[in-house]
């Protein structure tokens, strides 16, 4: 294990001072249902951690880098950046998948592959290096990783977040504004799970999985996007 921290940490160029936070970064849920009698735990705390310095980040760049943005349009933008693709494409470049510790039957299901548990993995790993150094170390390799993102999305001339490009989508076919409810929660209060459906009128869309109703809400969305691409 620590040759495979080794190379996850020439990847994302920060050797940490305690591996240990690394690796707890990259302990799945699923891996602690074949592992009960360990003392490990999960790294939806670090991902918590890491979400929150993720959007401060992004925040605090918006906010320096483009002085003419409105409220509305940092916040459509910082969607964009944060968001379950984007940051599923940042953990593939970094080829994350093949770090995470998963359960079996979650590896079969294609579980390194899945953008939800990358983009999860990532901010735990972020969560786990603001831990390990300090807010401005931290900041600094937000500043390059999420670089070219950042650089394209912003170029955008119309910044639209998930939940947005869908409402469009459905008031252009259906005419009628979707809507978001969720279906189920599961878990204990520190780790709950949502599942959230999203409806046009009565019709029940897609649903979508997350640690909060916002990232299922998301989701949620994403699949239904998808779905409706491939509507005559």
């Amino acid at each position: 294990m620590n040759q495979t921290l080794k190379q996850l940490q020439k990847l994302i160029k920060y050797s940490f001072k305690d591996e240990n936070k690394l690796f707890q970064a990259l302990i799945h849920r699923s891996y602690l249902n074949e592992h009960k009698n360990s003392s490990l735990e999960s790294n939806e705390r670090y991902e918590f951690l890491g979400d929150a310095v993720l959007e401060l980040w992004s925040s605090d760049t918006l906010f320096k880098l483009f002085p003419e943005f409105d409220e509305g349009k940092m916040t459509n933008l910082r969607s964009l950046i944060v968001c379950t693709k984007n940051l599923y494409q940042i953990s593939s470049s970094l080829d994350l998948g093949k770090f995470i510790m998963l359960s079996h039957g979650e590896e079969n299901h294609g579980g390194r592959s899945n953008q939800s548990i990358l983009a999860d993995t990532l901010e735990a790993t972020i969560g786990a290096i603001y831990l390990d150094s300090n807010i401005d170390q931290v900041f600094s390799i937000l500043n390059r990783l999420f670089k070219d993102s950042l650089d394209k999305l912003s170029s955008q001339k119309v910044y639209k977040d998930p939940k947005s490009i869908f409402q469009e989508i459905a008031q252009s076919k259906r005419g009628i504004t979707p809507h978001y409810q969720t279906l189920s929660e599961s878990g204990p209060d520190h780790q709950k799970i949502f599942q959230v459906g999203v409806f046009i009128g009565e019709e029940q869309i897609a649903t979508g999985l997350g640690n909060s109703k916002q990232k299922a809400e998301e989701d949620a969305s994403i699949t239904a996007t998808k779905l409706f691409s491939n509507l005559v």
